[in-house]
């Protein structure tokens, strides 16, 4: 039984610029890291590369997480930074937020580059953009209008209680 999503991983060819991004402008929590180094049979297994070694950093980000992969073997080839999201594989990443126009306005500043600004969607229902990370992966940034709607997040809480 599938329970819900747990992670989605970027891999990143400088992992503390990745960290400045992740962790120090979206605010997100680093709650475990791991590396290993070549030779490792059990993780050359699951990944299927042969001498992998990586570091793996995971993120708290509300009710998922977001894990940040730097691999130092094999050397991995850089992606597209202008990949088109209609191309095939996983296209993005989105952080449910409680102001899209204000998140937009603060990232903005610090320099993240967007596609354009917040739209409103879905007959008003959703206000979202997208942007990008500094290794040129997709993220949205999506405020649901409607706390029951079908596709809103379950409550959370007050993040910022103790």
């Amino acid at each position: 039984m599938i329970r819900g999503i747990h992670h989605a991983t970027v891999s990143t060819g400088d992992l503390d610029r990745a960290l400045r991004f992740y962790r120090d402008l979206l605010g997100l929590e680093v709650v475990h890291s791991i590396s290993w180094e070549r030779g490792e049979p059990v993780a050359d297994r699951l990944t299927r590369l042969k001498d992998s070694a990586a570091t793996l950093v995971m993120l708290r980000a509300g009710n998922a997480f977001v894990e940040l992969v730097h691999y130092e073997s094999p050397y991995p080839r850089g992606g597209d930074p202008e990949r088109p999201v209609c191309d095939h594989g996983i296209t993005h990443i989105c952080f449910d937020v409680v102001d899209v126009d204000q998140e937009y306005q603060r990232l903005k500043a610090a320099g993240v580059e967007f596609h354009c600004s917040p739209k409103t969607i879905d007959n008003g229902r959703i206000r979202t953009t997208y942007g990008r990370d500094p290794d040129g992966n997709v993220l949205e940034f999506q405020q649901i209008q409607e706390p029951d709607s079908a596709i809103a997040l379950q409550s959370l809480g007050d993040p910022g209680a103790s």
